[in-house]
């Protein structure tokens, strides 16, 4: 996986991340859509990582 594709999965999962402990307070079924989008962006980043391993593209 490349390096700007792997920061990418990660910035975006830390921006949900953030974003479920700023709603916990306000709204618990908001703070957990943001739960769940988190752990399935951490998800596709693995299938992601997974795919390319496979594929021979990996860095890694």
């Amino acid at each position: 996986m490349s390096k700007s594709l792997s920061l990418f999965f990660s910035v975006v999962g830390v921006l949900f991340m953030c974003a479920t402990a700023m709603t916990l307070s306000y709204n618990g079924w908001l703070a957990a859509l943001f739960l769940f989008l988190s752990i399935a962006t951490i998800a596709a980043g693995f299938i992601t990582k997974a795919r390319l391993r496979r594929r021979g593209h990996g860095s890694s």
